[in-house]
Parts: structure tokens; sequence; C-alpha cells
């Protein structure tokens, strides 16, 4: 990816707060689902109930697709990315709280979260294979397709 697409992508990534994750159920249809996420670079990691629908899905089945945008009043100031890669659970515990600083650093939710808390939250990394840019800026339906 060059630096300028980069650029683009970690300055949408830094914009906004929440994503639109999809998971493959086990019966093979999308599960999307709306989570709040912090990236470090153009890594994701995203907190949630380690018994949770998109936990189960993730692992039977890694591969996920995902949306972060905005809604706009003027179609023509739509920008945003869509990425397809892979997720898991943070297992490393030098990772874990590696991905708990990012989150605290984006939420002071997180950081509000007591140690119980913690033992009870799975995080998910979500490492990126290809990114499609959307920028309406440049004209309806623009987007450039990436491969990190």
């Amino acid at each position: 990816m060059n630096p300028k697409k980069r650029t683009f992508v970690l300055r949408v990534l830094k914009a906004h707060n929440i994503m639109t994750i999809a998971t493959v159920r086990p019966d093979g249809w999308p599960q999307a689902t709306t989570v709040a996420f912090a990236s470090d670079g153009l890594i994701l990691y995203f907190g949630c109930e380690p018994t949770s629908q998109k936990v189960r899905n993730i692992s039977r089945n890694p591969r996920v697709s995902l949306t972060v945008d905005q809604d706009c009043d003027n179609w023509e100031e739509i920008q945003g990315i869509s990425l397809g890669g892979t997720a898991r659970l943070v297992t490393d515990p030098r990772e874990f709280q590696r991905a708990l600083r990012v989150l605290k650093k984006k939420f002071p939710e997180y950081a509000e979260m007591g140690e119980e808390d913690v033992k009870g939250l799975a995080i998910v990394r979500v490492t990126p294979k290809v990114v499609s840019l959307l920028d309406y800026t440049k004209g309806f339906g623009h987007t450039e397709l990436v491969r990190v």
C-alpha cells in the first residue's frame, strides 16, 4: 500500500469509533455486528463478551469483512473503508495488555474497568488483507482496492 493510501486508511480509522464487522455463522450466513474499535496502525482491536456469537463465529472461521464510515447528509462527502481480513482472539498476555492500552487510550470506559471486568473480556484482533478505500469526494462510487 502506498503512503498516500495508507494515510487515508489511518485517518479514517482514527476519526471513527465504531465499525460494522461481518463474521460467518455456522449455517454459512454472514452476521454483521456493530462494535467499538481502536487501531494500532492497521491492526484493529475490539472487546466483547467471550461467549458472543461473533467470537464463536471467529473461532470457527477467521475470515471477516468490516466497514468504517459515517453517515453523511451529502453522499458526495462519503469517505470510509471496507476491509477484508482475518480475526482471532488475543490470547498472548503481552498483546492483550497492549490491545487494552490502545482501547483505553481511545475509550475512557475501558480505563474505568476493574480487574474482574478485564478478566471477563475477550479482545479480538483484526488483521487486514485487502482494503477498499471509499472516497466519493473523487466521484460517485469511487473506490480503490489495495492489498495490505
